[in-house]
């Protein structure tokens, strides 16, 4: 399990990593400027599996990755994807469980490109916690 010490994580949707695989100014940008400010960037391992395809083919996405965590999800946060699921009527596993690691976390930001999914999952949670969902 990541432990996250000092700054609060950004975390990375499909969306995010799709981006960056295609050299995207805006999310290249947004990225550099999390490495300089030593924010942790966390990845939850479902993302990857749903874009990583061919490393011989993502070469880009490889080398992104390596400025990254790869984040595991640990039972208590695919039990609470799950009851996000049932509360907001969403039906995609991989934009819950980035919002449930989003609040084990404590993230101070979610990178997506499915800006709407996420914001229901995120109203559902009843979270305390304020989180910026960032377009790209």
């Amino acid at each position: 399990m990541i432990q996250v010490v000092g700054r609060r994580p950004v975390l990375y949707d499909a969306g995010a990593l799709l981006a960056a695989e295609r050299g995207d100014p805006e999310m290249l940008s947004l990225h550099r400027g999390f490495c300089m400010e030593l924010m942790p960037r966390i990845i939850p391992a479902s993302v990857l599996t749903q874009v990583w395809r061919d490393g011989a083919c993502q070469a880009r996405l490889a080398r992104f990755l390596k400025s990254c965590k790869i984040h595991a999800t640990p039972e208590d946060t695919a039990r609470e994807a799950g009851l996000l699921l049932g509360r907001s009527g969403t039906k995609d596993v991989v934009d819950a469980t980035v919002v449930a690691t989003a609040r084990s976390l404590g993230a101070t930001m979610i990178v997506t490109s499915d800006e709407g999914d996420i914001k229901r999952l995120w109203e559902v949670a009843d979270s305390r916690v304020h989180v910026t969902i960032r377009h790209v």
